[in-house]
Formats: structure tokens, sequence, C-alpha cells
């Protein structure tokens, strides 16, 4: 029998295009950077395929887990009820911890969080190939920049809502370190103004006890999400301006989760909202007020609906 010939030996004497070309010592070959951060492509995660396996991974394990572990109390679902629902929405909401935006895809009014995609950190959550694969096909999220306001996040942002896909983004940037809020950023405001669409602030109490900033192991506590009014925002209106109209908004669905929906608008109209940041005090201030907090909020069920 004759001897098999070696495929990599034939390739080598075939020579381009089946290996690269040589390139000369003197010219400098370009640096390929790996795809990940900003520039990971996330557009197979909106397919039909990846559509159907996200959609029965959220239907299945992460219902369950929503509801066992977080026992959601969803108020203000009526104050959408004026909105077109094929118009998409930028939901923008404070962010407590992990367990925010699985919630928030499972218990966000339908049709809006069947068509949603989440603007999430490309630093954290798409740092690898693995870890954006499973960002991209667990959450729908796209890669967002979020020390500034990065041109190539904003364009595929405004590509998806324009194309009739609703957001959620987190305007704080990252989960909140001692329970209180943190300072809201532009880019929200900036999509919100661009793209001309309603944005609707959410406020979620319960879920920074569930799995804190540090924290390994999550635990069950009630929560409850407060669904507030439409915004409807100009064209031209400053960014900052914007975030923090936004800031004041999700602020006054604290308030309102804390006592009642009068006493929050009376303060609303007065000016005098609890500010989501907290009292400028010593940490362990800062910590013993927010205790009192937790003491005056509902704390709904003790088990969750079966």
């Amino acid at each position: 029998m004759g001897r098999i010939p070696d495929p990599r030996a034939l390739v080598r004497r075939k020579g381009f295009p089946f290996i690269a070309p040589p390139v000369p010592a003197s010219v400098a070959l370009p640096v390929r950077r790996p795809r990940v951060g900003v520039d990971f492509d996330t557009a197979w995660a909106r397919e039909p395929g990846a559509r159907v396996v996200r959609a029965a991974l959220h239907a299945t394990v992460v219902e369950a887990t929503v509801r066992v572990m977080a026992d959601p109390t969803v108020l203000g679902v009526d104050r959408l009820d004026g909105l077109d629902r094929d118009t998409p929405v930028i939901f923008v909401a404070n962010h407590f911890s992990h367990a925010d935006t699985p919630l928030l895809l499972r218990r966000l009014p339908r049709p809006w969080r069947d068509r949603l995609f989440v603007g999430a950190a490309a630093d954290y959550f798409f740092p690898n190939r693995v870890a954006g694969f499973a960002a991209a096909l667990g959450l729908n999220a796209i890669p967002i920049e979020r020390t500034k306001v990065n041109r190539r996040s904003a364009d595929a942002a405004a590509a998806l809502i324009d194309d009739g896909w609703s957001m959620l983004i987190f305007p704080e940037g990252g989960r909140s370190p001692d329970g209180w809020g943190q300072p809201f950023r532009g880019g929200a405001a900036y999509l919100a103004s661009r793209c001309g669409v309603p944005v609707v602030p959410v406020h979620l109490a319960g879920t920074e006890r569930i799995l804190p900033k540090g924290a390994s192991f999550p635990r069950r506590a009630s929560t409850t999400i407060t669904i507030g009014s439409p915004l409807h925002l100009g064209p031209k209106e400053d960014a900052r301006k914007v975030a923090a109209r936004l800031e004041q908004a999700v602020a006054t669905l604290a308030d309102e989760a804390t006592t009642d929906w009068w006493q929050a608008r009376r303060r609303a109209h007065a000016g005098t909202t609890p500010s989501l940041e907290g009292p400028e005090l010593v940490a362990w201030r800062r910590a013993w007020e927010r205790t009192a907090a937790e003491r005056r909020r509902p704390t709904g069920r003790r088990w969750p609906n079966v």
C-alpha cells in the first residue's frame, strides 16, 4: 500500500490561500484584539434559536428561583396602560444586587419583557468569551461602557431600540456597596433623548437582602417592584438634567414603597423626597439609617405563592 500523505505537509506545500501569506520582516502586523468587552458580538443572542433557549430557561429555572428566593410583589403596572404596547420603552431601575436583573426579566409586564435586552457593564459581564456568551444568552445583554458614554455602546443600544426592542438599564453603573443608592449616570438619559422613547422608572426593594455586593450565597427575602409613570423626554434635553430627573423619579417610588402613594407625592411636590443616596454620614451611621429604613418597609408574605 502507498504511504498516506500528511495533510499538514500538503497544506504547507500548497501555500496561500491554504495558509496565511508570508509577511516581510519590515512590515508591522496589526495587533488583533480579542472581541471582548464593548467589542463582544451579541447579535446571535437575538436569533430565533437563542431566543427559544432563553425563553425556556427563563420560564423554568429563572421563574422557579424568583418565586422561591424573591417572592416579588409588583405595584404600579396600571401606570403603563396609556402606552402603546408596540412602542419600545427604556426601563431604568436602582441596582442593589445580582438578583435585580432576573427578577425584572420575569416580572416586568408584557409585551415589553418579551422583547427586552439588558445594558450590562462591559468590563464585568464581558471580560472573556465564556462570560460574555452566558450574559448574552441568559440575559440578552449587550456590553455597555459604564465609565462614560461610549459611542459604540450607544449606537448598538439605539439600533435595537429603533428595531422595536425595549431596554433595561441600571443608571448607577454598578451595585450599591452599602444598600443606599448611587448617583445616576448619563447613559440612560442620553439614549432616551436620542431615541425619543418613553422612560419608565422602576424601584426595587428587598433585593439587597438576597444577594448584596460581596455576598457569596443568596438568602431568601420578600421583594417589591414599584413601576412608575412613563416619562417623555425632549430630543434636546441636557443628559445631566435628565439623569437627575430619572433619579428623582426612582427616589419618589422608593418613598412610596416605604410609606404610601399620597405621602410620597406630597413630598415630591414639596421637593423633600428622601434621596436614594442616603444621608451624608459616616459609614456606621449610614448602616444604622439603612436598618431603620428596612424596619419601616412592609415585610409582605413570608412564603411564596404556589
